[in-house]
């Protein structure tokens, strides 16, 4: 992505050691499931064929970074963020039935942010570092942690971006929030 493609405004929390607590403001994502073992082009080929005119208006959308794939093996998803000028009204509606729309409130996020390709084992260790960071630092993490990445397949590695995030939540505050909107508790993958 270059540097003019929008991303979900956010400011920083907190930093403990090599990860950030953000908190996001409010976005709408369009999501596609992913549920097999060519799950990232699929959904990313569907997502794409969404923003790019696949749509009952016929209207081409902006691309957005970052790419989000959640970590699981069970309701597992890929998003696109819209960008911020759409509301839910005025967004065009999806033509393909695996691309559904969703509001997602602001969010405190813990953040871990690497370079290179993304592969499995190097996200394992991220995540790992991110989960380890977040609980040895009073934050519980909440919901599935998620792959993010911010650049088009031909960028070097040595300058990929890419995220791990989780939302959290302080320790000392986890009698007094409601279950989060989405996902479990997570301590591993």
């Amino acid at each position: 992505m270059s540097h003019s493609t929008e991303e979900p405004s956010w400011t920083l929390v907190a930093q403990l050691q090599s990860v950030e607590i953000r908190r996001y403001a409010p976005v709408i994502q369009a999501r596609t499931p992913m549920d097999d073992e060519s799950r990232s082009s699929t959904g990313f080929r569907t997502l794409a064929d969404y923003i790019f005119g696949g749509n009952v208006q016929r209207q081409s959308i902006a691309m957005t970074a970052p790419v989000e794939e959640t970590l699981s093996d069970t309701g597992a998803y890929m998003a696109f963020t819209m960008p911020s000028e759409y509301s839910m009204e005025d967004r065009p509606e999806p033509s393909d039935n695996l691309v559904t729309l969703h509001e997602v409130p602001a969010r405190t996020m813990a953040v871990v942010q690497f370079s290179g390709w993304a592969r499995e084992a190097v996200v394992e260790e991220q995540t790992r570092i991110l989960l380890d960071t977040v609980a040895a630092n009073g934050w519980v993490a909440v919901g599935t942690p998620s792959l993010n990445q911010y650049n088009p397949p031909w960028t070097p590695p040595w300058k990929r971006r890419n995220e791990v995030m989780v939302q959290v939540r302080e320790a000392a505050m986890e009698g007094n929030l409601a279950k989060p909107p989405f996902g479990r508790i997570t301590t591993e993958l």
